[in-house]
């Protein structure tokens, strides 16, 4: 997914100098000082900074993603957000979701510059990630410019910031078939425990299945139970019906 901009990397701007701008749950355009808004604004709460536009020939446009984590749908601008969208959506530390709430904005030589992340997370500690995508060619020099400011922006305000590069192909296959019974209408409910059961040792999932019961109902608990992290499975390998599937706590505990 990409790593975090290291601190040694960012620019030598004053974080009490950078501005925030966004938008009120009214709609209403707000700049005020990054510091004091990062402990009190709840960003995920906002529309995007500025709307997302359409260009023609992209194969993705913008669009919305149902985000299990925050329960309703959030906005994306392009195929490369909703990845990086998905993944975070399936991040237990990650609490709410919103893609560019915020923009940025700092004293630059004789003007002004702002730059608004594509995407925002709210984590479980309270603090906050801010992420960029990069493209398969690597940022550009002016995207890499402002990451650094924006690391160093959001490390003064106790955030993390990310500059993500194009994740793993086959995890983004494993996942995007997992997110396809992300909804909790697909959870196990009353046969939980059974679920629970049947996985306490790892072993195939094809044969765990077929002794649960009727295959048709219980493969779409398993993958949710996946997706949601109640069971766990290789997601770096081709997923595949004999694939290995465990209980996540039983092999967090044995670790």
């Amino acid at each position: 997914m990409g790593g975090a901009v290291r601190r040694g990397e960012a620019a030598a701007v004053d974080a009490g100098l950078i501005d925030v701008r966004f938008r009120d749950p009214l709609g209403c355009s707000r700049q005020v000082p990054w510091l004091e808004a990062a402990q009190d604004v709840v960003f995920e709460e906002s529309p995007a900074v500025r709307p997302f536009p359409v260009r023609p020939g992209r194969r993705v446009a913008p669009g919305w993603w149902w985000s299990s984590t925050a329960g309703r749908l959030v906005a994306y601008g392009s195929g490369v957000m909703r990845t990086q969208l998905m993944l975070l959506d399936r991040d237990p530390a990650v609490v709410a979701l919103a893609c560019r709430p915020v923009e940025l904005v700092w004293p630059e030589e004789s003007r002004f510059v702002g730059h608004a992340p594509q995407l925002m997370a709210r984590l479980q500690d309270g603090s906050g990630l801010l992420l960029d995508c990069a493209g398969r060619s690597g940022p550009s020099a002016r995207l890499a410019a402002r990451a650094r400011v924006v690391a160093a922006a959001a490390t003064a305000a106790g955030w993390s910031y990310r500059l993500a590069g194009p994740p793993d192909p086959v995890l983004v296959a494993n996942v995007r078939w997992l997110a396809g019974y992300r909804h909790p209408r697909y959870a196990a409910g009353p046969w939980m425990p059974a679920l629970l059961e049947v996985f306490a040792s790892p072993r195939s999932a094809v044969e765990a299945v077929c002794e649960l019961g009727d295959p048709i109902a219980v493969w779409p608990a398993v993958f949710h139970a996946l997706w949601s992290g109640v069971l766990r499975v290789r997601l770096d390998e081709p997923l595949h019906e004999r694939a290995v599937v465990s209980v996540a706590r039983q092999e967090a505990e044995a670790a």
